[in-house]
C-alpha cells in the first residue's frame, strides 16, 4: 500500500494526539488519583501507537508501547502517580515529538531512546527511579551513544580518517533558553568546526538548522586533529553557548549496520577536500518529503473536518485581495455613469464578496490554543527550576487570529512568562512572609474587541519596583534625573521596554540574560499591534497586548490633501472633527487643541509629507483623533472621503525606511493612496 499520500494525516493526527498526552499528564499532575484522565492519556498513546506501526514507523511505535504500558499499570492501580513517574513519562513524549519532528521533516523517524526505554521497564517492574538517578542515566546514555545513526558512507571515512592519524569527535552543543536568534548561532558554531577540520555530519540537518527546524540543540561531528579540550574552548566562545560535550568516535564503537543502509550511500561520492554529509539525490528526496509533509490548516464544516494545504490558503487570499480592488473599481464606474441596472449589480457582487471575504478571513483564523498549548509543560519545567510553586491559567483559548499574527506571538508570548516566572512571581518562602499563599498563579487571557484581540498576561507576584526601574533607568541613561522624578506610574512600568534595559541583579538564563522586553514590543509593534503595562508593587502586574485580527484587508478612512489620497487604519481612529482655527492654542511650540478637557497635540500631514499647498483661506480644518495607547494626536488633513476596505500592500526593501508609511493600496479609481502609520506619527 502507498503510505505517502497518509503522511500529511498522520503527521497532524499525530500531533494532536501528543499534545493531548502533554495536557492530561498535566490535569494528571494535579489530580493524581483520577483514573479517568489516565484512560484519555492511555486512548491517545494507544492510537498513536497503532497509526506508527502502520505507517512503518517501529521505533516511533516502540516507544509508545513501552509508555502505554506504564499507563496501563497506573490505571490498573499497579502504581500510583508521583512527580517521578510523570517526569520520565514527559520525556518519553518530549522525544516522541522529536521522532515526529524528523519524519515531518524527511527523516525516518529514528532516534536513540535506550534511556528513557530503560527508565519506563523499571517503572513498569515497580522500580521508581529518584531525579538524581534519572539524571545519572540520562549522562550515562549520553556517555555511552550507540552509533546505528551513521551510514555505510560516513564509517568508512571515520575508518580511514583514524588510520591517517584524524580524531573523529560528536559534538553535541546546547543553547541557552532565551537564545534569539539560533540559527546565527549556529552559523558561527560551523564556522569556528570547520576552522578545526571537515565537518561530515550534523543532527538535525543543515537546512533543519537553517531553518531552525530544533530545539535546543544540535550535534556535529567533524574530523579534526586538533585536540578535544583546544575545541570545546573555541566553541564555548561564541556566545549564548550553554554547553558543549564532545564524544570520541572510532570505527570500532560501530555496530553492524542492516543491509538497507547501503541505499543511503549508493549515490555518495568522496571529495578530494573531504566527505560529504549527503548526496544531491539524497537531499532532493528529503526536500520533497519535507515539502509533501508542509503543514496544512484544519476547518469544520458541519461537523465535519477538511484538511487545507496552508499554501492555497495563501493563494486563496492573494486572489481575493485582487478581487477587492476590482470590486472598488467597479463601485467608483458605477457612481460615475449613475445607471440603475449597473449599480444593482455591482451592489449584489459588493455584497456576495463581502461574504466571501468573511469566509476566506475565517478560513484562515487559528486558535490561539495553538500557541497556548506548549506554556503550561514550560510553565510546570521552569517552575521546577526555580523552586517556585506556580499555577498557570488558561483563559480564552479559543480566541483566534490570523495564522501570519499566530506565527509571531509565540516568542513574545514565551518571553513575557518567563519574565513574569523569573522576576514577578516569589519564591513561596517570600511569598508566605508576604501573606501570600505559597502558590503563585499566572493567567494568560486572550479576547476579542472589535477589530482587536487582546492577550493579557498577569501575575500575582512582587509587581514593578518604581524605584528600582528608575535607579536603573537613569544608569542605563534611558532617562535623565530631572525626566525621573515627574514620570507617572504608567511611564516607569513602560521604562522596562526600553532598548537592553533590565532590573535583573544577577543574569538569569530563565528570562532574558538581560536582553530586556524591547524585542517583545519590537515584534508586537511590527504587527501593528501595541504593548502596555500595568503593575501595583506587592500585588502583580498585568502585560496588555493589542494585535489586529488580520494584516491583509482592513478598514481605513481614506483622506484627501490636495490631490493625494492618504488611508488611516480606522483601528487608530477615535473620532472625526471639524474644527475652528480659533481653537488652536500653543503649548511648547507645539500647536494643540483642547479635545473634551485634554490637550491634544496637531501633526499637519501637509507638513509631514510636503505636499504643496495652494494657498486658500478656510477658516475650519478637519481633524481626525488617532491613540496609540494612552497618547493622543490630531491628524490634520484637507477633506474627508470615506470609509472603505483596502487592501494592504507592502512598499518592498527598496522604501522600508520611509517615515510614516506603513504600505500601500490601490483605489478604485486606479490611484495609489498611501497607508499612514499613525504610531509613527504620535512617536
Amino acid at each position: 500500500m502507498e503510505m505517502s499520500q497518509y503522511l500529511e494525516v498522520f503527521i497532524d493526527e499525530s500531533k494532536e494526539h501528543l499534545q493531548s498526552c502533554n495536557e492530561h499528564l498535566l490535569e494528571l499532575e494535579k489530580n493524581p488519583e483520577d483514573l479517568s484522565i489516565v484512560n484519555e492519556i492511555f486512548r491517545s498513546a494507544h492510537t498513536l501507537k497503532g497509526m506508527a506501526a502502520t505507517m512503518g514507523f517501529e521505533d516511533l511505535a516502540n516507544l509508545t508501547h513501552m509508555m502505554e504500558n506504564v499507563l496501563d499499570a497506573i490505571r490498573n492501580e499497579k502504581l500510583h502517580v508521583t512527580a517521578d513517574i510523570l517526569d520520565v513519562v514527559f520525556l518519553a513524549v518530549d522525544d516522541l515529538e522529536e521522532m515526529l519532528e524528523s519524519i515531518a521533516t524527511g527523516g525516518d523517524g529514528k532516534k536513540d531512546v535506550t534511556s528513557i526505554v530503560e527508565q519506563l521497564q523499571r517503572i513498569e517492574n515497580g522500580d521508581i527511579p529518584s531525579p538524581t538517578a534519572q539524571q545519572e542515566t540520562a549522562a550515562t546514555a549520553q556517555a555511552e551513544k550507540t552509533y546505528a545513526d551513521y551510514d555505510q558512507f560516513e564509517q568508512t571515512v571515520i575508518q580511514q580518517s583514524n588510520e591517517q592519524g584524524f580524531s573523529c569527535y560528536e559534538i553535541t552543543i546546547v543553547l541557552r533558553s532565551d537564545c534569539l536568534l539560533k540559527t546565527a548561532r549556529v552559523y558561527m558554531v560551523f564556522e569556528v568546526l570547520e576552522k578545526c577540520g571537515e565537518v561530515i555530519k550534523s543532527v538535525p540537518s543543515v537546512e533543519q538548522l537553517e531553518e531552525e527546524q530544533f530545539d535546543q540543540h544540535f550535534t556535529v561531528t567533524i574530523v579534526t586533529k586538533e585536540p578535544k579540550e583546544d575545541i570545546e574552548k573555541k566553541v564555548m566562545k561564541v556566545s549564548e553557548i550553554e554547553s558543549v560535550s564532545i564524544a570520541v568516535i572510532t570505527a570500532e564503537q560501530f555496530r553492524q549496520q542492516p543491509q538497507l543502509e547501503q541505499e543511503k550511500t549508493a549515490d555518495a561520492k568522496p571529495t578530494e577536500k573531504g566527505p560529504i554529509v549527503q548526496s544531491k539525490k539524497t537531499e532532493e528526496k528529503r526536500a520533497n518529503q519535507a515539502k509533501a509533509s508542509k503543514s496544512v490548516g484544519t476547518k469544520q464544516i458541519n461537523n465535519k473536518t477538511i484538511r487545507v494545504n496552508i499554501e492555497r490558503l495563501d493563494i486563496l487570499m492573494n486572489l481575493f485581495e485582487e478581487l477587492v480592488i476590482d470590486r472598488g473599481r467597479l463601485e467608483q464606474i458605477s457612481r460615475d455613469l449613475n445607471h440603475a441596472e449597473l449599480d444593482e449589480t455591482v451592489e449584489r457582487m459588493s455584497r456576495i464578496s463581502g461574504d466571501l471575504q468573511n469566509i476566506i478571513l475565517t478560513m484562515r483564523m487559528i486558535p490561539v490554543e495553538t500557541v497556548f498549548n506548549r506554556f503550561p509543560r514550560m510553565v510546570r519545567q521552569l517552575a521546577r527550576d526555580l523552586n517556585k510553586k506556580m499555577t498557570l491559567e488558561i483563559i480564552g483559548a479559543e480566541t483566534e487570529l490570523d495564522r501570519t499574527v499566530i506565527d509571531e506571538i509565540g516568542d513574545p508570548l514565551v518571553h513575557l512568562l518567563r519574565n513574569a516566572l523569573d522576576h514577578g512571581i516569589e519564591t513561596p518562602e517570600v511569598r508566605e512572609a508576604n501573606g501570600k499563599p505559597p502558590e503563585g498563579t499566572i493567567k494568560l487571557k486572550a479576547y476579542h474587541s472589535g477589530n482587536h484581540v487582546f492577550i493579557e498576561i498577569e501575575d500575582d507576584g512582587a509587581g514593578i519596583n518604581r524605584k528600582k526601574v528608575l535607579q536603573k533607568a537613569i544608569e542605563k541613561n534611558v532617562v535623565t534625573p530631572e525626566m525621573a522624578a515627574n514620570l507617572t506610574d504608567k511611564q516607569v512600568n513602560e521604562l522596562i521596554l526600553a532598548s537592553g534595559f533590565s532590573t535583573a541583579s544577577t543574569i538569569s538564563d530563565v528570562s532574558g540574560r538581560g536582553v530586556g522586553l524591547d524585542v517583545v514590543k519590537t515584534t508586537i509593534e511590527s504587527l501593528g499591534g501595541s504593548i502596555t503595562i500595568d503593575s501595583v508593587e506587592g500585588e502583580g502586574s498585568t502585560f496588555f497586548i493589542q494585535l489586529p485580527l488580520t494584516l491583509s484587508i482592513i478598514s481605513v478612512m481614506l483622506v484627501e490633501l490636495q490631490k493625494e489620497k492618504y488611508a488611516i487604519p480606522l483601528s487608530s481612529i477615535i473620532e472625526t472633527a471639524i474644527i475652528n482655527k480659533s481653537d488652536i492654542l500653543n503649548a511648547h511650540n507645539q500647536e494643540v487643541i483642547d479635545f473634551r478637557g485634554k490637550v491634544v497635540p496637531l501633526v499637519f500631514l501637509k507638513d509631514v509629507f510636503e505636499v504643496p499647498q495652494i494657498e486658500e483661506e478656510d477658516e475650519f480644518l478637519s481633524v481626525i483623533i488617532v491613540r496609540k495607547g494612552e497618547k493622543l494626536a490630531g491628524i490634520v488633513v484637507d477633506s474627508f472621503i470615506g470609509q472603505q476596505e483596502i487592501v494592504l500592500k507592502s512598499l518592498g526593501d527598496y522604501l522600508s525606511t520611509v517615515f510614516a508609511i506603513s504600505g500601500a493600496t490601490i483605489l478604485g479609481d486606479g490611484q495609489v493612496a498611501l497607508i499612514v502609520d499613525c504610531n509613527e506619527l504620535i512617536k
